[in-house]
């Protein structure tokens, strides 16, 4: 059957693109056949940012974050909240981005350089002769995870952004009255008595019975569904567990301890005095002759006398910084010095004169006055620290090669994962109660949204079966199975019945102590001399709680003071009712100038922030933005 099919290939060819591009025209194509399978997260302007985006994103900003801050608890950079907010910069990215496109904001070459010349790290790296140091800065773009090249496209990219939203903040106006206005009313405090109705307080008050509990528990099945949940084993590949697998030969590491020394014994330094005869590199070539010829009569009496170089370097020399301490340059390694100079530098023996050196400066005659030799550290001494770089580095170079082992393996001996446990010397995690979101306080594995959606596949979920490996942070694999699988469910009356009396006493409690509330307050409108139980005058305002719950403090700042006293109730949900009574307005306390620009500083900042977050919210309407992964519990959406 084979054999005929090789010798038939064109013929088989063509039958089977006669059957599959009618299946593909009957029944269309999924697009996530042009995705590479990753599922759409969020569409901008008709252009989709995949799961692969997200992850690339969410990566690119850990690591990031990660670089700046090396001890940070790398189990923050990965929550649900975490990766969620990746998503919600990514979006604002694109949707900016397409702002700029379409009002073709450009940077020039010359704004770039202006903005590369204000960042202080970028700035920290020129080198006295104002040359920038080319190895640094590819150095602080590499800490990035970028090329300089890549870093001077993102800091284009991000200046053409801000365009887009900086003119919107810089227009933001407003008067000195205006602001008064805003911030009299903003910053207001009144005296208010309160009196609290605590739910908790009528809690004997609520007669139970079982038709009652029975009653609400039909009445309210939603509020006692048990989702979905499953109990899982997973196993984690990653640099520490291939490290834990490495054996370091003995001879290996004294060969990286002889390479290696002087980078961690740590560099040379020299100390160095100059006499320099300035010539700018784009003078007359008379007028640099002059100099080096000037600068040849000073070596020529230093030859004869050494001892006079601090005299002459206080006399001759025309550099600011150095003459006046006789040429003294201080110690300096490799990198810190123009090339020339430090090329002849580190080529002199301790107390000789150079020859005339040439720069872009002008001409120097440098005298070597000291050596700083770093002690070299004996192999035992450095030998946790060879053997902690010398199993990354071979962990990395071999990763590859075991996490391809880990894939094969979850995958050919699917219905376990103890051999691959067994064979790469993994642990075997358990955990129950999970679902196909991340919880809160998730970590590792089962902080990952792509790893439980591969938890919940139907092969996982119906045959037990082993996920695939995925990858859920960098140099990060994971692998795991369903053992137990509940489906979602309502709990029956007997199971979920501490649960419903919980719930109908609360709710009946906070129902009686509103009513009473609701009560009080008119008999008191109706009779202010009659009010009793009012705590004493205290004064609120939003930045003073008082240690008053906020929405008693918001409903006082609200209630209409056209008559005093005022009276107001609010409703606090499951605490019960309080009923308020507003004595007076009291006025702000009295604030210098100084005080006054700043407010009115403030406040103008937060209104240029109000008007570039309604802009943002009306470019997400004009590009269509759809952001299609669920929001993780307990994350509270931006307001607009």
């Amino acid at each position: 059957m084979l054999e005929s099919i090789r010798k038939h290939t064109k013929w088989v060819m063509g039958l089977l693109f006669l059957l599959i591009i009618p299946s593909f025209v009957l029944v269309g194509i999924d697009q996530n056949y042009f995705t590479g399978g990753s599922p759409v997260v969020a569409r901008v302007d008709g252009k989709d940012i995949t799961q692969a985006d997200w992850d690339n994103a969410h990566r690119v900003e850990s690591d990031r974050v990660r670089a700046q801050s090396p001890d940070i608890d790398a189990k923050l950079l990965d929550t649900p909240q975490a990766r969620y907010a990746t998503l919600e910069r990514l979006v604002r990215d694109r949707v900016l981005q397409t702002a700029a496109q379409n009002m073709h904001m450009l940077t020039s070459d010359v704004r770039l350089a202006r903005e590369l010349q204000g960042i202080p790290q970028i700035a920290a790296l020129k080198r006295p002769d104002g040359s920038l140091d080319a190895e640094a800065y590819r150095a602080l773009a590499g800490s990035q995870g970028l090329t300089p090249e890549g870093l001077e496209a993102r800091i284009r990219h991000d200046i053409s952004v801000s365009q887009v939203m900086g003119s919107v903040m810089a227009s933001a106006f407003a008067g000195t009255a205006e602001a008064k206005l805003a911030l009299d009313a903003i910053l207001q405090r009144r005296e208010i008595q309160v009196a609290r109705f605590n739910a908790s307080s009528f809690v004997p008050n609520v007669a139970v019975s079982d038709a009652d509990l029975e009653a609400y528990y039909k009445a309210n099945p939603a509020k006692f569904q048990q989702p979905e949940q499953a109990s899982v084993e997973y196993v984690v590949l990653d640099l520490d567990a291939v490290k834990a697998g490495i054996t370091l030969n003995e001879d290996d590491l004294r060969t990286y301890y002889k390479e290696n020394l002087n980078r961690l014994a740590g560099k040379e330094e020299r100390r160095a005095s100059h006499i320099l005869i300035g010539a700018a590199k784009d003078a007359p070539a008379a007028e640099r002759e002059k100099a080096k010829a000037k600068a040849m009569e000073l070596l020529a009496e230093l030859r004869k006398a050494p001892g006079r170089f601090a005299e002459l370097a206080k006399k001759d020399s025309q550099d600011p910084g150095s003459a006046a301490s006789g040429g003294d340059l201080g110690f300096f390694g490799h990198g810190a010095m123009v090339k020339p100079f430090e090329d002849a530098t580190f080529l002199l023996k301790k107390g000789e004169i150079s020859d005339v050196v040439e720069t872009d400066f002008g001409y120097h005659i440098i005298m070597l006055t000291d050596i700083k030799t770093p002690r070299q550290p004996s192999f035992e001494e450095l030998r946790p620290t060879l053997e902690a770089e010398l199993k990354q580095q071979q962990a990395q170079r071999k990763f590859a090669e075991v996490a391809e082992a880990f894939s094969n393996a979850v995958y050919e001996q699917a219905d376990s994962l103890q051999p691959v446990a067994e064979k790469l010397k993994l642990k075997i995690h358990m955990a129950d109660a999970i679902t196909r979101m991340p919880v809160g306080g998730a970590q590792g594995a089962l902080a990952s949204p792509r790893f439980l959606e591969a938890l919940f596949q139907p092969d996982s979920l119906q045959n037990k079966r082993n996920t695939e490996a995925v990858e859920i942070a960098p140099s990060t694999l994971a692998a795991g199975r369903i053992t137990t699988y509940q489906p979602a469910m309502t709990l029956p009356l007997d199971k979920a019945r501490d649960q419903v009396r919980a719930l109908y006493v609360a709710e009946n409690s906070a129902k009686l102590a509103r009513e009473e509330g609701q009560a009080k307050l008119a008999a008191w409108k109706a009779a202010p001399d009659s009010a009793t139980g009012l705590s004493a005058p205290v004064t609120v305002s939003r930045d003073r709680l008082q240690d008053q719950p906020r929405a008693v403090v918001d409903s006082a700042l609200h209630a209409p003071v056209d008559k005093l006293p005022a009276w107001v109730g609010v409703d606090l949900a499951a605490q019960g009712y309080a009923v308020i009574k507003v004595n007076r307005i009291v006025a702000r306390d009295a604030v210098d100038d100084a005080m006054a620009r700043m407010e009115r500083q403030q406040y103008l900042q937060a209104w240029g922030s109000a008007e570039a977050q309604a802009y943002y919210d009306l470019l997400k309407q004009r590009f269509k933005v759809q952001i299609k992964a669920p929001r993780p519990i307990g994350q509270i959406e931006p307001q607009s």
